[in-house]
């Protein structure tokens, strides 16, 4: 049976301990019972944070009522026998599978893990930005004053608000298809990202 570990999302791109399900996870089997006795209100959060984990990630992503993965970086590095420095280069081809396996499930993008001196605003707004330029959603954060930095990480700037706005108007005015602007081309996977920081902007305001 999977074990209950706290790591809500109390909002957009920061995760807290609070109302929904999270669970160190190796086998979609473990977030069977876990959904089965949370009941079908709850969305699990699968903690990655071995080795096995790792292996089952497309399984993990795609079980019943996940809504994204998590990152258990520090456990991880146990699991392994990893001794990482602060940047954790030997990460990023884990926390690449995350975000690769979470957009083969149709899922939210990943958690990452906690920062865990919350006193080191530096260090945390660090880890928070290699996160986010990693394809990462959010952030678990283990202390009340690491919420307001984390989400100021994850939200979009005022200039890449900008930015979507005009590229979602001007694809709406020519119905689709391919567009020149700023002398670039603006096509259908450029308007998705565009879409998905108005999303993430309408969220924070909500």
């Amino acid at each position: 049976m999977a074990r209950r570990r706290c790591g809500a999302h109390r909002a957009p791109g920061a995760a807290a301990a609070g109302g929904r399900d999270a669970a160190e996870a190796e086998r979609a089997k473990q977030l069977s019972l876990l959904a089965a006795a949370a009941g079908p209100q709850a969305a699990l959060v699968p903690l990655i944070e071995s080795a096995a984990g790792l292996a089952a990630l497309d399984e993990l992503a795609a079980a019943p009522q996940v809504l994204r993965l998590a990152f258990g970086h520090l456990d991880f590095q146990s699991d392994l026998g990893l001794a990482c420095e602060a940047d954790e280069p030997e990460l990023i081809p884990v926390r690449l599978s995350l975000v690769l396996a979470s957009r083969r499930a149709s899922i939210a993008a990943p958690v990452d893990g906690v920062t865990p001196d919350w006193r080191d605003l530096d260090r945390l707004a660090a880890d928070a930005a290699r996160a986010r330029r990693g394809g990462f959603g959010a952030k678990l954060c283990i202390h009340p004053d690491q919420v307001s930095p984390v989400q100021a990480a994850f939200a979009p700037s005022a200039e890449q608000l900008a930015w979507a706005r005009r590229v979602d108007a001007a694809m709406r005015a020519a119905g689709g298809g391919a567009i020149n602007m700023d002398g670039r081309m603006v096509d259908a996977p450029v308007l998705r990202l565009a879409q998905r920081l108005l999303a993430h902007d309408g969220q924070g305001r909500g």
